[in-house]
């Protein structure tokens, strides 16, 4: 699953890549030094995992993860081909959701592409290459839709599912302002659309705004047209999170209290695009390897066990389940929670949960 990192030029875009991922992506102060999307790999920091190795003491810790991919900077006009426009949005395709990063520092010495602060303008801009860019792929579809209606009549659906999207689009909305029925998703997965994707706001604050960034304007602003699409907004400072990726635990530790934080605004950052992304942990646990599993929510129990490997899926017989908060009322002993009844049996209709620690029973 990955999440596009997008923003206009200057933003604070790279930086925030190099951040999260350590890569190295070239960063300077002028437009387009992002070309080809950069890709990295993260662990989604997860307490519950660091906590099972501590019991279990495992010859291996393995953490779920993210894939972020860096796409170059965007401008007015790229969904004509201005800029590097015909790359931004075939890169924007390849991604499951945005995270888009807007400016909410002053800074005369970095430069605005729009020559001054505006995260609302920021945003409206990229949303409305990406509405054009949505609105020439339904004019396609629509084109086509009628000329097969005229031999099938079930493709009437699909037309007035397109007009729907068309119409809050012409109003300078983005797709997913809307709600779906089952059926109208199915026709719109065809249609890979752009602004469908969820989408996942940061805020970049300078470093002396950052402890009240709520109070920020230009946060609450973008806040306040986050509320239009049902998305979250995370402000941080992306210079003082470069600062902190690349000290060691104990000296981020130290940094962090000083600047008053119980954690980085990264970890919240990877922890919020893995909900964005409709994803969840379910962990395995013993002395080979603690690890966490990634599933979409309201996964089976079957299907869970087949990203272990596909045979237990298939010769799937049972999950031996107990909840991560259970298990720690017990001091991490299975055996106290089994004395206590807390380890569950459940068969293949059991929807998993988040932090259930599972023991599958299968025979191939």
């Amino acid at each position: 699953m990955k999440i596009g990192i997008v923003g206009l030029p200057n933003v604070g875009k790279s930086t925030l890549f190099n951040s999260i991922t350590k890569a190295g992506a070239e960063c300077a102060n002028y437009p387009f030094c992002t070309i080809e999307p950069n890709v990295g790999v993260v662990a989604v920091p997860d307490e519950r995992v660091e906590k099972l190795a501590e019991i279990y003491n495992p010859q291996k810790v393995t953490n779920a993860v993210v894939e972020f991919v860096d796409i170059a900077g965007l401008v007015r006009g790229a969904s004509k081909g201005e800029g590097l426009g015909n790359k931004f949005l075939s890169h924007i395709r390849e991604v499951d959701s945005i995270l888009q990063v807007v400016r909410c520092f002053e800074n005369s010495n970095i430069v605005h592409v729009d020559g001054n602060i505006d995260p609302l303008r920021d945003i409206e801009t990229i949303n409305l290459e990406l509405i054009f860019a949505d609105l020439e792929t339904i004019e396609k579809r629509l084109e086509r839709a009628r000329k097969l209606l005229k031999a099938d009549k079930k493709y009437q659906f699909e037309i007035d599912t397109l007009e729907k999207v068309k119409t809050v689009l012409n109003n300078g909305k983005c797709a997913r302002t809307l709600e779906y029925t089952d059926e109208e998703k199915d026709v719109l997965k065809e249609s890979f659309l752009l602004t469908i994707k969820p989408v996942l706001y940061v805020a970049n604050v300078s470093e002396n705004e950052l402890e009240n960034a709520d109070l920020n304007s230009n946060v609450i602003r973008v806040k306040e047209f986050a509320k239009t699409e049902n998305a979250e907004v995370i402000p941080l400072c992306v210079k003082i999170e470069e600062e902190l990726s690349v000290l060691e635990k104990d000296e981020k530790q130290e940094m962090l209290e000083a600047l008053g934080l119980e954690e980085s605004g990264l970890d919240k950052l990877i922890k919020a695009s893995y909900r964005l992304l409709g994803l969840m942990s379910f962990l395995t646990a013993g002395e080979p390897e603690v690890r966490a599993w990634t599933i979409k929510i309201g996964t089976k129990a079957p299907q869970a066990a087949g990203k272990i490997h596909s045979d237990i899926e298939r010769g799937f017989i049972k999950a031996e389940v107990i909840s991560f908060n259970d298990l720690m009322k017990c001091d991490g002993s299975m055996v106290q929670a089994r004395e206590k009844g807390l380890i569950r049996q459940e068969g293949k209709e059991y929807i998993m949960q988040d932090g259930d620690i599972v023991l599958f029973r299968f025979n191939v």
